[in-house]
């Protein structure tokens, strides 16, 4: 049955929990790699303590999509998990800050950074329960003409989430005067530590705002989508879903897996290293200097000026998506996020700490296509009833490379590039190049193959 178009502001509210998600997404994305290195941890440990981000999603994601295909009840077909993931998700965001005093009281033995490891499989794992639905939920309630504004959307409120989410700290210590400083042996800065704290309630309120916002339609025949549940219910059956649907793959998927694979690997390079890069830039890899500290501050700060011009893009990208070839707007998004990593390795010193904006706002356009036109690319290509698990399984080209990156280019940095971060962010803009070139082998939109 073809969704009737639904006005802006209903696409507004449906896609407003997206907003709370990124705040998860956002502090640890800026803060983990310091928090590790706050805790103990050595620069060549930090890319396979990042393992749980990709572990959890390749876990999570296609089995919750599958499951919420199959779901209806009081809160419909998506939204339940929304609500469970956000309440889990806010509960690891308040935790994350006393990762080290609840180290040394649950497993004293244990080095400190290993607690912050497990709090963020956690957080992963709960935030992919709230976010692989909000994918299937652009597909259940739009029409195919306006799933390009609804992707886009997303990518605008998790521009406006991450900018808030990445300048939490410095904002706190510069425009309020919370102490940069930990209030103990085991303690985190203050003012990053009161930014998880505000990102656990915006989390779980954003994501209350879409629930009671937007309601769900129920399927076309109730009682037949009763009967076919029945009919294949059971967790084996589930995990037989997924193999199948694998072997089962549209064509213009299995194409978009290869430009998604090398583009996260870039991402990944980035979100590892930037963090700590930044510092090196300034002149200091001493977690415990005040240089390392307003460079890991700067870098948060490069993170929101990227997603600013993320929720920008998005308007942008909105209306391109309407007249041109949703490939060639990714490519070339593509392209400039390659170009703002490379032009990192040119960058020297803290006085020239305002040429690093420059070259992540170029991510940021990367960023807002990267969250939307690969999906509203292959929404159109995917059947009506397995779209949850189909979103799911295009995550597993999303997690591998990442996978990949956190078991072995802590070794590559460090045996290679000589230890050297800010060619490892470097090597991110050579993976989106990559990215941008494999869009050519991408079917043009309409002509699945």
């Amino acid at each position: 049955m073809k969704q009737p178009p639904l006005s802006l502001p209903a696409i507004w509210n449906m896609n407003f929990g997206f907003l709370g998600i990124q705040f998860g997404w956002g502090l640890q994305m800026a803060n983990m790699s310091p928090i590790y290195k706050y805790l103990g941890a050595a620069d060549e440990q930090i890319a396979k303590l990042w393992l749980a981000a990709p572990l959890t999603g390749f876990i999570v994601q296609p089995i919750i999509g599958a499951m919420s295909d199959r779901t209806w009840g009081p809160l419909g077909r998506r939204r339940p998990y929304f609500l469970v993931g956000a309440i889990l998700s806010s509960a690891a965001l308040l935790l994350m800050p006393n990762s080290g005093l609840l180290a040394e009281w649950l497993v004293p033995h244990w080095p400190k950074f290993y607690m912050a490891a497990m709090l963020l499989w956690i957080l992963d794992a709960s935030i992919n329960v709230s976010m692989e639905p909000f994918r299937a939920f652009v597909a259940d309630k739009l029409p195919a003409e306006q799933r390009a504004t609804g992707f886009a959307m997303q990518s605008f409120f998790i521009g406006v989430g991450a900018v808030v989410a990445g300048m939490l700290p410095y904002v706190l210590r510069h425009w309020f005067g919370v102490s940069s400083e930990a209030d103990g042996a085991n303690a985190l800065p203050t003012n990053v530590k009161i930014s998880f704290y505000v990102g656990a309630g915006a989390f779980l309120s954003a994501v209350l705002w879409t629930i009671f916002s937007t309601k769900e339609n129920p399927p076309e025949n109730l009682e037949e989508f009763r009967r076919q549940k029945a009919a294949s219910g059971g967790f084996a059956h589930l995990l037989k879903e997924i193999p199948d649907a694998l072997a089962k793959m549209p064509g213009t998927m299995r194409r978009l897996a290869l430009v998604q694979f090398f583009t996260w690997l870039g991402l990944f390079c980035m979100w590892l290293h930037f963090s700590n890069a930044v510092p090196v830039i300034f002149g200091s890899s001493d977690p415990n200097s005040d240089l390392f500290k307003r460079g890991a501050e700067w870098a948060g700060v490069c993170y929101a000026v990227k997603d600013a011009v993320t929720f920008l893009a998005a308007f942008a990208l909105m209306a391109a998506a309407r007249k041109m070839d949703r490939r060639l707007v990714h490519g070339l998004c593509l392209g400039l996020g390659g170009l703002g990593l490379l032009a990192v390795g040119f960058i020297h010193g803290e006085e020239q700490k305002y040429l690093l904006l420059g070259a992540l706002a170029l991510g940021g356009v990367a960023w807002a296509s990267i969250l939307s036109m690969p999906y509203a690319i292959l929404s159109g290509a995917l059947p009506a009833g397995r779209i949850g698990v189909y979103m799911g399984i295009f995550n597993f080209f999303i997690v591998l490379p990442e996978i990949l990156a956190a078991m072995f280019f802590g070794d590559l940095v460090k045996n290679y590039m000589h230890g050297n971060l800010v060619h490892a962010v470097m090597a991110g803009g050579v993976c989106l190049f990559i990215a941008a070139a494999a869009l050519f082998w991408v079917p043009a939109e309409n002509r699945p193959s």
